[in-house]
């Protein structure tokens, strides 16, 4: 019998948030919009039954009722009706709960989800026409109706019919060139005709065709996704002046090793315990813990299913927290986005491209419902905004998490036994591998099957399960399930060895599946362990009593080969030397120099509206509305948090964790992003965003010395020459800057291809580098505010003011493309972190705040939001020669700090920096307003705390709105936060 059980409220009343969605469709008529929640439950049930289960699982019985009716469709839906469900093989999170639920009551049910939606005053035409655009995504959901739904006699419709086994094999060995490039094509492989090639002599050895299973391995082993071919690969680079002759030119094989990890392993950290090797990077925490880190993209997915996207994002990454060594306990998580802006018009939006404000939503949505149903707090973030995000979002999550010393290595011997566990295996991510290895075009945005679809409980209770097994020292190794699924995952986990696979052991979620789809599905929340069998019983027992699937699907083994079977068949059989030691791509770099032009510009007499302007920017403006979307409190060692204030919101530049409340060891972790001066000199752009996050870390009492980053790489096509020598030169910058700086790096991933081709024009994305930083701080008894805290005190500029403003918030603001890019001042950089670290630890700072986006302007704004006012005299900022008061005021030249100092150790702190540039600015005032004098004494900026706030708060007022009650609200600050 199948019960259909709709769910509403008590109080009906149109969704207010819809409607003003809708509207900005251009439909201005007067209409209302009302919501229904739909069950259907299938079993063998009585309707009291269904009744109990309803009144006790699936409504609220204050707010919500519901009514009951048999049948899958016991009447038809009218004109102005629309009932909305997943795709048939998506993952239905609601239902799978709904089942678990009722099972717990003593019901075996099955049961799917769906969203009925209701409107008056709009006609069918219309409803079709926003339907796609506001209310589900095509790509995952369907709409289902009366016509189309009445032959579904039960709910198998959506869990697919029975797999005949049929063994598939490619006609590859007398393929022509032409032929071959097909293959690819069709087959999503993402392969050149020179790989293909190689592969096709491959099998012409073997004398035979390759299974279709054979040649997905290849493809995604082979994947720039995982393999890195571009920066492990030969590139011939080379640079030239604007008329196109050459000055330079170098051959760089593997620019991975001899730029970044070359870095690494020349300052050779004592710190460092595994770099580069495991799912993350490990260094030392304390005497019984290491620290793991790893930030991860998610750009593709989260570009066409924005919530399933990142929240599959953050899971993954949590997962290769959780896959570290033998099992790491993940304690934080961080997210890092840039997205075009939301106010273009659905008119003009390129053919497949989902509106920006609906791509900003799913994906905050997406990692805010992960992170916090794992009970894991995200502590940092950023947020960046430019047009060439149209097509490609970056959506960044990173983790961190805590090892115990011994299990931060891990061990594979012949005769261990392969498990898999966690969720069950559907169709969700195929191809998502090599997908996300090409950029994104009207053809790869409809492929559906590359989305993943995260269900946070599985993993928190595979979380639980790890690593209750890892305590005990169960498990030899273990590996995630992230691109690839379990060919990736089991392949490198025996690639020193060998293994044996049978698929027919995997449980699926649902019928259907070829052996081809079960092993390279990336279906998530699931992870691979190997195991001695004198451990099998005790890790049943744990999984068993967590809940998690646990299942053997082969062992380990020494032939070198990956053997993949499927109901006694051998559909996959592959060299392990063959697979991993794949040709090297070869490509030509080539970078044209860029000459910076001096913009001399205009002296004002006021800069009032010039500041409120540049707050108001959206890449400064307030993100509290983000933060407050996450729970950052979880776990209790949040100690610096990435938002807080008593009365209005105040932001930090880094975050401080306590990870294990035993220990007085804290973490603190600092963000670096600004694609805007990549359009430039990609070179320049990694200095500075390494710097940034040095600075970010440096303001909380971190010492370089303890301090390692990551990279993160989000870039166009490497096909493109030009995008190519950019990577190349961000990559040199990253390795300069690292060993300048003396601090390594420990993980990074890149991603590249991120461009959307539509009508033969390519909207690429700046190229992009994230620099995440990670610092031990022991024993730390004082940590500064990053507002002005106490009227009298005095304010000091550290580091040198320079007319640096090209590419800079205040020139894009003004549109100006010119003018001289910040760079790094070798001479004195690293001595002015010394000396503030110095500075900290014998607390001579109050407060203390990074310059970087709006230069000093910007952030004296920023420092008086915790209503202290201040008095600043451009005169006495250290500065280059014939700067004005805008340069003053907007530059953002690098090593900068704005601090505030008690008057008592005036002579203290200056006696910290002798010799380096700092400057006496001025003094944190009694009254709540900034003031700014010019070199003449002559006031260029006045205005009051409240009304820089407004224009700080004011650019996302729209995103800051919630529903609530039915009725939209603004968020009532004066009733949240928590004071430092």
């Amino acid at each position: 019998m199948i019960y259909k059980i709709v769910v509403f409220s008590k109080k009906e009343e149109s969704c207010l948030e819809i409607i003003n969605e809708i509207k900005d469709l251009g439909i201005k008529k007067d209409f209302s919009v009302f919501f229904k929640k739909i069950y259907f439950l299938e079993g063998d049930l009585k309707e009291e039954e269904t009744r109990l289960i309803s009144s006790l699982i699936l409504i609220d019985p204050v707010k919500e009722s519901y009514f009951l009716e048999k049948g899958f469709f016991s009447k038809e839906l009218s004109q102005d009706e629309i009932l909305i469900t997943y795709q048939p093989g998506v993952t239905d999170i609601e239902a799978l709960c709904l089942e678990k639920a009722a099972k717990d009551l003593g019901f075996r049910i099955k049961a799917i989800s769906g969203r009925l939606f209701k409107f008056s005053g709009l006609n069918r035409e219309e409803i079709d026409y926003l339907a796609p655009k506001i209310l589900y995504n095509p790509l995952i959901e369907q709409v289902l109706d009366y016509q189309n739904s009445k032959n579904i006699l039960n709910l198998d419709y959506f869990a697919g019919k029975d797999y005949e086994f049929q063994l598939k094999e490619i006609d590859l060995l007398e393929a022509k060139d032409r032929d071959l490039e097909e293959i690819s094509k069709k087959g999503h492989f993402s392969l050149s005709l020179e790989e293909m090639k190689i592969i096709q002599d491959y099998f012409k050895r073997q004398d035979r065709n390759p299974t279709d299973c054979e040649l997905e391995t290849i493809a995604i082993l082979w994947s720039e996704h995982c393999a890195h071919k571009t920066f492990r690969g030969i590139i011939e680079y080379q640079e030239k002046d604007r008329q196109g002759n050459l000055i330079e030119k170098e051959k760089i094989d593997n620019l991975l090793k001899s730029t970044i990890m070359e870095a690494t392993y020349r300052i050779s950290h004592p710190g460092c315990v595994s770099v580069f090797e495991d799912n993350s990077g490990i260094v030392k925490f304390d005497e019984n813990f290491n620290l793991c880190f790893k930030v991860e993209t998610h750009n593709h997915p989260s570009s066409l299913e924005p919530y399933g996207g990142s929240s599959t994002g953050i899971g993954g990454v949590i997962r290769d927290i959780l896959g570290t060594g033998r099992g790491a306990r993940p304690f934080a998580s961080i997210d890092v986005f840039c997205f075009s802006p939301w106010n273009i018009s659905y008119e003009d939006l390129p053919k497949g491209v989902l509106h920006p404000k609906r791509i900003i939503k799913g994906v905050i949505k997406g990692v805010r419902d992960y992170g916090n149903r794992m009970g894991i707090p995200t502590v940092a973030g950023a947020l960046f905004f430019d047009e060439r995000f149209l097509g490609n979002p970056l959506v960044y999550c990173g983790t961190l998490g805590l090892i115990k010393k011994d299990n931060s290595f891990k061990e594979v011997k012949k005769s261990y036994l392969i498990i898999l566990c966690g969720a069950k295996t559907g169709r969700d991510g195929i191809h998502g591998a090599t997908f996300s290895s090409q950029e994104l075009d009207e053809i790869t945005s409809n492929l559906r099957s590359a989305v993943q679809i995260g269900n946070p409980i599985e993993e928190k209770k595979l979380t639980e399960a790890i690593l209750r097994a890892t305590y005990q020292n169960l498990i030899s190794t273990l590996t995630d399930c992230g691109a690839g699924g379990i060919c990736c995952a089991i392949t490198e986990l025996a690639k020193n060895w060998g293994a044996e696979v049978y698929l027919e052991r995997v449980p699926l979620k649902y019928k259907g599946l070829s052996y081809t789809e079960i092993w390279i599905s990336e279906s998530q929340e699931r992870m691979v362990l190997s195991v001695e069998e004198k451990n099998l019983e005790k890790l049943k027992k744990i999984f068993e009593e967590e809940e998690v699937e646990f299942t053997i699907i082969g062992k380990v083994t020494d032939t070198k080969k990956i053997l993949v079977f499927y109901q006694g068949k051998c559909v996959c059989e592959l060299d392990l030397d063959f697979l991993f030691h794949l040709p090297k791509l070869e490509k030509r770099a080539v970078w044209i120099r860029k000459k910076e032009e001096k913009i001399r510009l205009e002296e004002k007499d006021n800069y009032n509206e010039d500041l409120k302007k540049l707050l108001s920017s959206p890449n400064i403006s307030c993100k509290d509305w983000i933060l407050r979307e996450y729970d950052h409190e979880v776990q209790a060692g949040s100690v610096v948090k990435s938002i807080y204030g008593i009365k209005e919101p105040l932001v930090c530049d880094a975050a401080v964790v306590r990870p294990d409340l035993k220990s007085e060891k804290y973490v603190v972790i600092g963000i670096g992003i600004n694609p805007f001066y990549s359009d430039f000199d990609p070179y320049i752009m990694a200095s500075l965003v390494l710097e940034e996050a040095l600075r970010n870390v440096s303001c909380c009492g971190a010492s370089l010395e303890k301090t390692f980053i990551l990279d993160n790489f989000s870039w166009g096509s490497p096909e493109d020459e030009s995008n190519l020598a950019g990577l190349v030169r961000a990559s040199l910058g990253c390795k300069d800057f690292s060993l300048y700086y003396q601090v390594p790096f420990i993980s990074g991933k890149d991603s590249l291809y991120n461009e959307y081709v539509v009508q033969n024009k390519r909207i690429v994305i700046p190229g992009t580098l994230l620099i995440s930083a990670v610092s031990i701080l022991d024993n730390p008894d004082y940590i500064p505010c990053s507002v002005f805290l106490k009227e009298g005190n005095l304010i000091y500029l550290i580091g040198l003011t320079k007319s640096e403003l090209g590419y800079s918030e205040y020139f894009r603001m003004l549109k100006i493309k010119k003018g001289f890019l910040p760079k790094i001042e070798k001479k004195f950089a690293k001595d002015i972190f010394s000396s503030l670290n110095r500075a900290i630890k014998k607390k001579l700072v109050v407060s203390c705040h990074d310059l970087s986006e709006g230069g000093l302007a910007a952030v004296l704004a920023e420092m008086c939001m915790g209503e202290r006012g201040a008095t600043i005299f451009l005169e006495e900022v250290p500065r280059q020669e014939n700067m004005n008061c805008a340069e003053i005021l907007f530059s953002e030249s690098p090593t900068r700090f704005l601090v505030e100092v008690e008057r008592e150790k005036k002579e203290e702190f200056e006696k910290e920096f002798k010799n380096l540039p700092v400057g006496l600015i001025g003094c944190v005032s009694k009254e709540k307003r900034l003031v700014v004098y010019n070199k003449e004494s002559k006031e260029i900026i006045n205005l009051e705390i409240n009304n820089l706030r407004k224009r700080w708060l004011s650019t996302f007022e729209d995103f800051r709105k919630i529903p609530f009650d039915g009725k939209t609200k603004s968020f009532n600050y004066k009733s949240s936060g928590n004071q430092l």
